[in-house]
C-alpha cells in the first residue's frame, strides 16, 4: 500500500513539473513584452485613463507593428528593468535607457534612437549659476577636487544621472554620501521643492516637463554630461536585436521616429 502511495505521488509530482515547465515555456510568440518606468515624461508616462504614451512608448508600437506583433507594456522600477530582460521575463526594454559599458556586461543594445542630455534642476533663486559652482576648486587638468559642504543631489535610482552624480568628484561626480536616490525623478523633484535636496541631476526633456508642471524651478544652464538612448535586449538575443535594428533603421528613414519626436518635444 505505501509502495502504491509513494508512486501515486511521484506520478502527481512528474505532472506538476511537466505543468510549471509548459506555463513557462507558454510565452505568447505573437506579443511583445516591453519592460519600461513610466514616470519620465515626454519618453514614457501614464496619460490618464488612454493608458501609456510618449516616445519610446510610440516608438515601440511602431517597431511592433513591423514585425507583426502586439505590443504589451510592463510598468516596473527602473532598477529591474535589466535584470527582468536578462532572466527573458521582457522581451526588450525601453526607458530612455542609456548605453553603458556596465549595462552591456547584461544585456545586449540596439543601436542609438536618440540623444540625451544630463542637466540640473534647482529652485529659482539658488546662489548656484552652474553646477561646477556645488565644487570646492578645481586641479591643474581642470577637475573637481572637492565638494561643497550642504550639497545633497537628488536622483533617480540607477539611471545615468545616479551612476555620474555618485562618482567621486575628480570625476565629475559629487560622491555617494552627498547623492540620494528616489524611486522617480518626481521623487527627486519633489525633495528639490520641500528643501531635502540642493539640486536634481536628469535628463533634459522630463527636466523641461518636471520645471513647467512645478512653480520655482529652473535649469541650470550647461549639459552635466551627453550620452545615447538605444533598446535592450537579452544577451545574444541576435534575432530580435536584428528585427529591432532593422525596424529603427526604417522607422529613421521614413521620418517616422522623427515625427513622434516632433510631437512631444517642441
Amino acid at each position: 500500500m505505501k509502495k502504491i502511495i509513494s508512486m501515486i505521488l511521484c506520478v502527481a509530482m512528474l505532472i506538476g513539473c511537466v505543468a510549471a515547465f509548459t506555463a513557462c515555456d507558454s510565452k505568447d510568440d505573437n506579443k511583445l513584452v516591453m519592460a519600461t518606468n513610466a514616470a519620465f515624461p515626454p519618453y514614457e508616462f501614464v496619460d490618464g485613463d488612454n493608458g501609456f504614451a510618449g516616445i519610446d512608448v510610440e516608438i515601440a508600437q511602431e517597431i511592433a507593428k513591423k514585425l507583426g506583433k502586439e505590443l504589451e507594456i510592463a510598468d516596473v522600477e527602473f532598477g529591474s528593468i535589466i535584470g527582468g530582460v536578462q532572466s527573458g521575463k521582457y522581451d526588450f526594454g525601453m526607458a530612455g535607457m542609456t548605453v553603458t559599458e556596465d549595462r552591456k556586461k547584461s544585456v545586449d543594445f540596439s543601436d542609438t534612437y536618440a540623444t540625451a542630455v544630463q542637466v540640473v534642476i534647482v529652485k529659482e533663486g539658488s546662489q548656484y549659476a552652474s553646477f561646477e559652482d556645488f565644487y570646492t576648486g578645481f586641479d591643474a587638468d581642470g577637475d573637481p577636487t572637492g565638494v561643497k559642504e550642504g550639497i545633497k543631489i537628488g536622483v533617480q535610482q540607477d539611471t545615468t544621472g545616479d551612476i555620474y552624480a555618485s562618482d567621486v568628484p575628480k570625476k565629475w561626480g559629487f560622491g555617494k554620501d552627498n547623492v540620494i536616490q528616489y524611486k522617480t525623478g518626481a521623487d527627486a523633484v519633489q525633495a528639490l521643492l520641500t528643501d531635502k535636496v540642493t539640486a536634481v541631476i536628469i535628463d533634459n526633456e522630463p527636466a523641461k516637463s518636471f520645471v513647467q508642471v512645478n512653480e520655482g524651478l529652473k535649469i541650470l544652464e550647461g549639459e552635466y554630461a551627453n550620452e545615447d538612448y538605444a533598446i535592450c535586449v537579452q544577451k545574444d538575443n541576435t534575432a530580435l536585436l536584428n528585427d529591432i535594428n532593422k525596424a529603427l533603421k526604417e522607422l529613421k528613414e521614413d521620418g517616422t521616429i522623427d515625427k513622434i519626436v516632433a510631437k512631444y518635444i517642441k
